[in-house]
């Protein structure tokens, strides 16, 4: 017999009264086809049942007409349709194999199938962690297409989160190793999920539920202090709803709302640990909400509260004017209230309390349309989902979901706006070329400059939340190269990189062997660099031919630092010391503040030297790269790029062997070098070039400027450099300054190469 929760209507043999408990969900939400309601229900107990008694052994068989039922229950509190519905009851008998989905579509229609299957591609996210036979490339794979049935129907994400709502419910007595799994997974996927989506009456159930199993000491510590206190914030309550409504009454506010607000146990725990408090000091425990018909009315019920107990100074919050980055909408205030015990409380309209429980399925019932008819508020609430599938393109395919997830809720990112109003979500320190790029990705392209709320900024400005940013575009042509110089600081984003990238790819190699030619020729001279052994070099960046070395330049495989590095390497290579040296010295004139030679062609593994170390084969690290090292049985340390997939794969599944690694030892060579500034003469030039010098860490030894009678400066600078790479970074960060026409490096007597 199938096992049902007490609240379903039954009939005498113990099976659930269909009939009735469609009657039920009716008085909830509209059905626009009664009997296809109640047939899919036959259909789901029909093959629990036969299950149950083929697969006697299976445990729970019978459960999963009862799950469907319930997760129908929590969708209809959610306002959802009937296709979502259906799907919600016929689900757990299609994943467990006992309902075949081409059963489901031929009589229930494609539009239930598809979101059954759907869901059932979200599973990928619990496969993930559970099999570990999976290639990385299958999870990723599985992953992609769950993001995209996700952007494609919202209801899919629904009715995973309720089915997970509905599992919790239920392991009560299962063995804890069930339970802590389901826990945990709930905790990192599905919680946030719910969060971004801003249901907040499941989330809060989700975190509640996970964290009772994660922490079960903890959850029954709070549990215990809240039951302890109940009887007497329940009277205190009352007064205070009773004092609240008077004077609610009193400034002409009729139509009103005042309930107590119940605290949730995990959320209680979560501000006792962040703030590192007991129980006694959490000032929210009492709580009280106010719902008023419009925004003005919250605000003079926040006067009249504030007017009749004291303030608590730090503790008012403007969610209003200010909304959460997943639309809440608020205001929260505590005050000393009756019996000068603290009292937390929240105004707010009927319709954010709507938002803030039900998120995008708000939006759906006070437009009276269906799920298919998009709004501009339910495409904001659902806007994440698009940069959750764009992350694969920023982080690269190796990266944790779960991680990526949790950090797409944190507070280090920006929102702006584009000039008709839309939210567009970016990490913190994004560029206007970042923003060009996640609009659309031609925009990019075509973007030659950007204005910030009207004014015209550079392209390297870093954005703030709030400002509205406006891209200005050419008709034809494409990125600059320039724009993947990371020490100009044109790009922060991996996604606008790549497609930078991409797009250079795209172009004729010849075009790129010239560009990329051109660009560290133009180097070299700007360095004063000359007799370099160019096959050499190509080799040593891992490329078979100068050509090559050119051609990955161009399409911005290889930045103009790694080249640099790796010269500077070549220079210092040799058999004997002092010939090693003199060729050193071509380079870079060796510093009296210098303390011996650059350990340059070391790997320092957390400071410690003299360890065995081998460059990985998958990614060929260079000098200038990012790196991280792997301890191996018996082969000393590996060392591999940061972004290659294989460390980033090694740090999930073994991360005790993955180390901090950087080239060289500790480097205590300096060189000085002389760099000629051509510039047009403005108040504070000095004093710009030498802040810029600062930053970048470049001692000046000497400084000798002079006008002329064309109002043109010159400066010749003495600087210490660690090595190329700092002194090209030097020269083009000079270069950026406004009325500098041209920065380059002198020949030993102040003479520059002509």
């Amino acid at each position: 017999m199938v096992k049902v929760r007490e609240d379903q209507p039954l009939l005498p043999d113990g099976r659930v009264d269909i009939e009735r408990w469609v009657a039920g969900l009716e008085q909830r939400v509209a059905l626009k086809d009664r009997s296809a309601m109640v047939a899919a229900c036959r259909m789901a107990e029909d093959h629990a049942l036969n299950a149950a008694k083929e697969y006697p052994s299976w445990r729970n068989i019978g459960e999963s007409f009862s799950i469907g039922l319930e997760m129908a229950d929590i969708l209809a509190g959610l306002h959802l349709d009937q296709p979502a519905l259906m799907a919600a009851v016929l689900y757990r008998g299609v994943r467990k194999g006992i309902l075949p989905i081409e059963k489901v579509e031929e009589q229930f229609g494609h539009e239930v199938a598809g979101l059954i299957d759907g869901v059932q591609r979200m599973a990928a996210i619990s496969q993930r962690q559970i099999n570990e036979g999976l290639t990385q490339y299958n999870q990723q794979d599985n992953i992609r297409r769950m993001l995209v049935t996700l952007i494609d129907d919202v209801r899919v994400a629904l009715i995973k989160i309720v089915e997970r709502t509905a599992m919790l419910r239920q392991v009560r007595n299962d063995p804890e190793e069930k339970q802590q799994r389901l826990a945990r997974e709930v905790f990192d996927i599905y919680a946030p999920l719910a969060h971004r989506l801003g249901v907040g009456q499941i989330k809060w159930e989700l975190e509640d539920l996970a964290f009772r199993y994660l922490h079960t000491a903890d959850y029954k510590a709070v549990a215990r202090q809240l039951a302890e206190k109940r009887l007497d914030r329940t009277g205190y309550i009352d007064e205070v709803k009773k004092t609240l409504a008077e004077l609610l009454r009193e400034q002409g506010i009729q139509k009103f709302d005042i309930d107590g607000r119940a605290k949730h146990i995990y959320s209680i725990w979560r501000k006792m640990q962040r703030k590192k408090i007991d129980f006694s000091q959490v000032y929210d425990v009492r709580a009280v909400r106010v719902l008023v018909p419009r925004v003005s009315d919250c605000y003079t019920v926040l006067g009249v509260v504030h007017s009749r107990w004291h303030h608590i100074p730090h503790e008012f919050d403007d969610y209003i004017a200010n909304p959460k980055p997943n639309g809440y909408q608020s205001l929260h205030t505590a005050v000393l209230g009756p019996q000068n015990k603290v009292l937390e409380i929240q105004i707010r309209t009927f319709a954010m309390h709507d938002d803030a429980e039900l998120g995008v399925c708000a939006h759906w019932r006070y437009k009276g349309t269906d799920l298919n008819s998009r709004s501009s508020g339910y495409e904001q609430k659902i806007a994440w989902m698009r940069h959750v599938l764009e992350w694969q393109d920023e982080v690269g395919e190796s990266s944790d979901f779960k991680t990526d997830l949790a950090s797409d809720i944190a507070e280090d990112r920006i929102y702006v706006f584009t000039p008709d109003g839309h939210v567009i979500d970016l990490p913190r320190s994004a560029t206007p070329i970042d923003f060009a790029y996640r609009v659309h990705t031609e925009i990019g392209h075509r973007c030659r400059g950007a204005k910030v709320n009207g004014r015209i900024v550079p392209l390297t400005y870093p954005l703030s939340t709030g400002q509205q940013v406006e891209i200005l575009t050419s008709s034809q042509g494409g990125p600059s190269r320039d724009w993947l110089t990371s020490s100009l600081g044109y790009v922060r984003t991996s996604r606008a990189r790549s497609k930078i990238q991409a797009w250079f790819k795209q172009q004729d190699r010849d075009q790129n062997v010239q560009e990329g030619r051109v660009l560290l020729e133009k180097e070299f001279h700007r360095l004063a660099l000359e007799g370099l052994d160019l096959e050499r070099l190509a080799e040593a960046v891992n490329y078979t031919t100068p050509d090559d070395m050119y051609a990955a330049i161009g399409a911005g495989d290889l930045r103009i630092g790694q080249v640099l590095s790796q010269a500077q390497q070549l220079f210092g290579d040799g058999d004997d010391d002092d010939e090693a040296q003199e060729k050193l010295d071509k380079l870079l004139t060796r510093s009296r503040h210098g303390g011996g030679k650059a350990a340059a062609d070391q790997i320092t593994v957390l400071g410690v030297g003299n360890l065995k170390t081998q460059m990985a084969n998958c990614c060929h690290p260079v000098p200038g790269d990012q790196i991280a090292g792997f301890i191996t049985h018996g082969r000393g340390i590996t060392i591999h790029r940061e972004d290659c997939p294989n460390i980033l794969q090694l740090r999930l599944d073994d991360p005790n062997r993955v180390v901090q690694v950087e080239w060289g030892g500790q480097q205590t060579t300096t060189y000085s070098v002389d760099i000629e500034i051509i510039a047009w003469d403005r108040h504070n030039l000095l004093k710009d070039v030498i802040n810029v010098l600062s930053n970048e860490k470049a001692n000046v030894l000497g400084v000798n400027s002079r006008t002329n009678d064309e109002n043109m400066a010159r400066l010749v600078i003495t600087l210490e450099v660690s090595g190329l790479e700092l002194l090209s970074r030097v020269c083009s960060r000079v270069q950026q300054l406004s009325n500098v026409t041209d920065v380059r490096r002198l020949r030993q007597g102040g003479k520059h190469d002509g």
